[in-house]
């Protein structure tokens, strides 16, 4: 008796293909000043439309004769101060640090600076283009409760300390389990020549190339950096 095989056709294996991923959206960093510099530009026209109402035909000639306001000018100072800073700041991305921009806090008229993220935490940047030497005053201590304050030149900038301490919780509320800290970088202060940066509360006092000098030692640590920077970008959008 004979047995005829039959041999059947093999089919070749099916090649598993990976679905390719969408590439990762841009990180809108937002930009340094930004939010200023429109404040600055609704002021000016808000004060021209007020001096047009009041000269009439002549609104033209006392617009061109006028000085701007030290409330309206002082938008247009910061937003620069904040450009200058973050332009340092921007510098420091191929290093790996990513620096957002003018965040606008939820629920708010207020805004963020600057908030940096480095391999070993965040740091949240208050911009101030205030004249004279920042100083840190120690108060009381031994009867009365030690308290500390915060001088530029004559002027009492303790409330810029604590405005910042507030941005802090409330990105640290964000990103549980990241270190925030808060700084304050000063334009145009006048820092003694052999000065060097403090804390007052905590708060970190420097200026811009301090600044970027101090991302650079922090850029050491477990933290993803990119990971962090949208969960941040998430929740404080671009002002």
């Amino acid at each position: 008796m004979s047995c005829i095989g039959t041999n059947a056709p093999t089919t070749p294996a099916t090649a598993t293909v990976p679905v390719p991923r969408p590439p990762a959206p841009e990180i809108d960093q937002g930009e340094a000043g930004a939010s200023a510099r429109r404040e600055y530009q609704r002021r000016v026209a808000r004060d021209e439309a007020r001096l047009r109402e009041a000269w009439g035909p002549f609104g033209g000639i006392a617009v061109a004769l006028s000085s701007e306001k030290h409330t309206t000018s002082a938008w247009s100072r910061g937003a620069v101060g904040e450009q200058r800073v973050g332009e340092r700041l921007n510098a420091l991305l191929g290093e790996g640090i990513i620096t957002l921009h003018d965040r606008r806090i939820p629920r708010s008229r207020a805004n963020i600076d600057h908030i940096a993220i480095t391999a070993g935490g965040v740091l949240v940047i208050d911009t101030k283009r205030y004249k004279g030497q920042p100083r840190r005053v120690v108060e009381g201590g031994i009867i009365r409760p030690r308290t500390e304050r915060l001088l530029v030149g004559r002027r009492d900038a303790t409330s810029a300390v604590q405005g910042v301490h507030r941005q802090v919780e409330l990105v640290s509320q964000a990103v549980d389990g990241v270190q925030v800290r808060g700084a304050l970088c000063f334009i145009d202060a006048e820092w003694p020549l052999l000065g060097s940066e403090f804390e007052v509360d905590g708060i970190l006092v420097t200026w811009p190339k301090r600044l970027a000098a101090d991302l650079r030692a922090s850029n050491h640590g477990q933290v993803d950096v990119e990971a962090v920077a949208r969960t941040i970008a998430a929740r404080f959008k671009p002002a």
